[in-house]
């Protein structure tokens, strides 16, 4: 795909990644709308595997913080990788970036916890590097809606699309007559939960 429609903001399936930022079970009583986001990732997730878009997930400290919740099958990962450093952008996970998609990625999507922590220094080197970053909102918290919305902004500022959902779903197929969409189908025929980003719309 050209340059240009990257830079705008489209999703070439074949150069595409998911990136799961550290969903974890014991930041599951502290996040802001911790259950509606494991619910919106989940759309993600088999996202992915359906239209088999590379799927990376990392663990922040898994020995204290225990793995990725549950209701996520992450099975089809890349790879799950355990980190301590913030980005996701580990040693383990940055030889990745250059054989995802065939050698080809040039999208990220992310989404995950913390939005102003691990999201947004995931973001702000992946954006260093060159790729173009997708950050689906109603798949990112943090504990404080002040600091979750607020790295919005700065995400933004950087050049990442501040995305939802359903925005990368659609995007990624592309076309109604797209082989997988009855599969997808699903997945969208319900809207997502309320995550409390009504207040992005004011700031």
């Amino acid at each position: 795909m050209a340059p240009a429609l990257i830079k705008y903001g489209l999703l070439p399936q074949k150069n595409t990644a998911f990136f799961l930022c550290d969903l974890q079970e014991k930041f599951r009583p502290a996040m802001l709308h911790f259950e509606q986001i494991v619910e919106v990732a989940n759309k993600l997730v088999q996202t992915s595997k359906i239209l088999d878009v590379p799927l990376v997930v990392t663990e922040q400290h898994p020995k204290g913080l225990g793995h990725t919740v549950p209701e996520l099958d992450v099975s089809h990962a890349c790879g799950v990788f355990p980190k301590t450093k913030f980005s996701m952008v580990t040693p383990d996970v940055s030889p990745l970036l250059s054989t995802l998609c065939g050698g080809q990625l040039q999208c990220v999507v992310l989404f995950g916890v913390e939005a102003h922590v691990c999201v947004e220094q995931t973001a702000a080197e992946l954006t260093a590097r060159g790729f173009q970053v997708h950050v689906v909102a109603d798949a990112c918290t943090s504990r404080s809606q002040e600091d979750r919305l607020l790295a919005f902004q700065r995400l933004k500022q950087i050049g990442c699309f501040i995305t939802t959902s359903e925005t990368v779903i659609f995007k990624l197929l592309g076309d109604k007559e797209h082989p997988n969409f009855a599969d997808i189908r699903p997945l969208i025929k319900t809207t997502s939960p309320n995550t409390g980003l009504a207040a992005v719309s004011k700031m």
